[in-house]
């Protein structure tokens, strides 16, 4: 599991990828890439759908078929689906160029701003425990690099997602859309509440820890619907919520190391 996933300053390149990895190995924690900052305006929706993987050549093609087999198949990521699309999306593209070589390292990497791209194994623990079929409508909770954006939107049918940083928001838009997906609508702002005026959805992934889950969010799950978030403060926990006909269930997964959801889940 990826240790604890704090952005690095671009200017740290390898550097602090080498350190994450290290901490990755020595912590065995649950890590993202959230450290929000002020709201921005709203950008269009962005991307086309992942039709085929991008023409990458064989280098990385062969790292992705060693990330999928050793670090996901090699543990416990037995979805079909999910090993597909984490073989078929170029995670690569969604990082810098200093640290591109790096790209399918058990580890996260740092994208900019103080913010990181999360371990592969972490990316798709959660999305697996969403168990998409295929024609779900999902929220996620910290766009950042855009990389979970792109693996959920090979498995569903909407991906709506928000990002409290416009700068990332606006890469994570050009890089869906480049690589031709077009199932994924960006936003930027505090995740805290939502997109309430696309709920219900089928299935929400949070990407930074808040001290409780927000109400709002479970409120926006639709019935049968499925979240997956790491919860509490300096002891952090990846929890799974469902809604079931007899309510709102909730059971702790694995203990976890993520940045704070900061914003509203602060103030509450």
């Amino acid at each position: 599991m990826a240790a604890r996933d704090r952005g690095q300053r671009r200017s740290r390149g390898l550097l602090g990828a080498s350190l994450a990895a290290l901490s990755c190995l020595l912590l065995g924690a649950g890590g993202c890439d959230r450290t929000p900052a002020p709201r921005g305006p709203m950008p269009a929706a962005a991307g086309k759908e992942l039709a085929r993987p991008a023409d990458d050549g064989g280098r990385f093609a062969a790292l992705r078929g060693r990330m999928v087999d050793q670090q996901l198949a090699g543990r416990d990521i037995t979805d079909p689906r999910v090993l597909r699309v984490m073989g078929a999306v170029p995670r690569h593209r969604f990082v810098p160029l200093e640290v591109r070589a790096e790209a399918y390292g058990d580890y996260p990497l740092p994208i900019g701003l103080d913010q990181t791209i999360s371990q592969p194994y972490i990316v798709a623990f959660m999305t697996q425990a969403l168990r998409l079929d295929g024609d779900e409508r999902v929220l996620e909770i910290g766009t950042g690099s855009g990389y979970q954006a792109a693996v959920l939107a090979g498995l569903c049918a909407e991906v709506y997602s928000i990002e409290i940083i416009p700068e990332l928001s606006r890469r994570a838009g050009e890089t869906l859309a480049d690589l031709g997906i077009k199932n994924v609508s960006l936003r930027v702002g505090d995740g805290y509440r939502g997109w309430p005026e696309k709920a219900p959805f089928d299935a929400i992934v949070v990407t930074a820890a808040p001290p409780r889950i927000p109400q709002p969010l479970v409120d926006q799950l639709a019935a049968g619907g499925r979240m997956v978030a790491p919860v509490g403060d300096l002891a952090q926990d990846l929890v799974v919520i469902e809604r079931t006909p007899q309510g709102v269930t909730q059971r702790t997964v694995m203990p976890v190391r993520f940045v704070p959801m900061t914003g509203e889940a602060q103030r509450r």
